[in-house]
C-alpha cells in the first residue's frame, strides 16, 4: 500500500507547498511507500529529499495549465494504478478546487485544513481547523480511500533524504475533462506569492494612499516577504486586488503577518487567523487588531516603519 501525493507546480519548478505535503505524506505513511503525481516536472527527483520513493511524472502540453477537472481525474487513475488508500494534497486555491472532484472520483471521504499527522489510524482521526481558525476539531475519515487537505504552513518541511524514482505516467484523459480550459494566466513577476510567503507584510487605510507604499515594500525586500494590503485599499485602488487578504480575499497562512495601519475588521482578521506570529503597527490603541495580535506597537507608522527597516537592514547586514 502507498500515499499518494499531488505535489503542484509552476512553470516547472515545484512550489513549496509540494515539499510540504511530501513531508507530511512520508510521516503518514510510517514504512509504506510515498507516490508523488507531478505535472510536467522538468526535476522530479527533487521530491527524494522529502521522503518520496516514486514519482508519477506527466508530461502533457495539454496540462501545462491548471484544470480541476482533468487534474482530478490523473489523479484518480495514478491512486487506482498504486493501491493508494490514502491521499494527501494541500489547501491552496487549486487543490481545494480539485479536492472535492477527486473524493467523488475516489468515492473518498475529505478533511480539509488539516493541521497535524493523523491523532489515530485506526480510525482515521485528524486534527482540522474550524471557524475560520478560530477552534479545532478532530475528524473521523471511514472511508475506504481517504484524503487529506493539508493547511499551509502547518507541518512545515521535514527532509527525508532517499532515492526517488521517476516514472513516465500517461493517464487516459476524456474530452469531458476539458469543458472549462484555462486561456491565460497574468501574474506578478520576480515577487513572492502570497500563498508561498513565510512573512507577509500588508499595509491599510492608515497609510493614507499609495504613494506612502514604499517602506511597506522597501520592509517585504529586506525580509524576502510578499506585501499584501486590507480590502479597503484595494477597493479604493490603492493596491491590485491579487494583494486583498481576509475572508473576502486570499487567506494567509504564514509564519508572520504584519500589519501596519489596519484597524483589524473581523473580515480581514478571520482571513490571516492561520498565519503563526501577527504583528501589528497602529496609533489606535482600541483597534480590533490588538485583540488578535501577539505582538503591538502603538505610534505612528511613518516614524515607526522606517526605523524598523533600518534595524532590519543592520540585523541583516551583521548576519548576512
Amino acid at each position: 500500500m502507498s500515499v499518494l501525493v499531488y505535489t503542484e507546480t509552476e512553470d516547472g519548478k515545484f512550489k513549496k507547498a509540494a515539499f510540504e505535503v511530501a513531508s507530511y505524506a512520508k510521516e503518514v505513511a510510517g514504512g509504506d511507500e510515498v507516490v508523488a503525481v507531478s505535472f510536467n516536472a522538468t526535476d522530479a527527483s527533487e521530491l527524494a529529499k522529502y521522503g518520496v520513493s516514486k514519482v508519477l511524472n506527466i508530461q502533457n502540453d495539454k496540462l501545462s495549465k491548471f484544470n480541476a477537472e482533468a487534474y482530478a481525474d490523473a489523479l484518480k487513475q495514478a491512486a487506482q494504478k498504486e493501491g493508494s488508500k490514502i491521499v494527501v494534497v494541500s489547501q491552496s486555491a487549486n487543490s481545494k478546487y480539485l479536492a472535492p472532484l477527486l473524493a467523488v472520483h475516489l468515492n473518498a471521504g475529505y478533511a480539509s485544513n488539516v493541521m497535524a499527522a493523523p491523532e489515530s489510524t485506526d480510525p482515521f482521526t485528524v486534527k482540522r481547523s474550524a471557524f475560520t481558525n478560530k477552534a479545532f476539531n478532530f475528524t473521523k475519515i471511514t472511508t475506504d480511500v481517504k484524503i487529506v487537505g493539508l493547511s499551509q504552513n502547518a507541518f512545515g518541511l521535514k527532509e527525508n533524504e532517499g532515492d526517488a524514482s521517476v516514472e513516465d505516467f500517461s493517464p487516459e484523459l476524456k474530452d469531458g475533462d476539458f469543458s472549462v480550459n484555462v486561456e491565460s494566466v497574468d501574474k506578478a513577476k520576480d515577487k513572492v506569492t502570497i500563498a508561498d510567503a513565510e512573512v507577509v507584510v500588508s499595509g491599510g487605510r492608515g497609510l493614507k494612499g499609495p504613494e506612502n507604499w514604499g517602506m511597506i515594500e522597501e520592509m517585504a525586500d529586506i525580509l524576502g516577504a510578499a506585501t499584501a494590503c486590507s480590502k479597503p485599499v484595494s477597493d479604493m485602488g490603492w493596491r491590485p486586488h491579487s494583494e486583498h487578504v481576509g475572508q473576502t480575499g486570499k487567506p494567509v497562512a504564514s509564519n508572520l503577518y504584519i500589519a501596519v495601519g489596519i484597524s483589524g475588521a473581523i473580515q480581514h482578521l478571520a482571513g490571516i487567523n492561520a498565519a503563526k506570529t501577527k504583528v501589528v503597527i497602529n496609533n489606535d490603541p482600541e483597534a480590533p487588531f490588538f485583540k488578535a495580535a501577539d505582538y503591538g506597537v502603538v505610534g505612528d507608522a511613518f516614524e515607526i516603519v522606517p526605523k524598523l527597516n533600518e534595524k532590519l537592514k543592520e540585523f541583516k547586514a551583521k548576519n548576512a
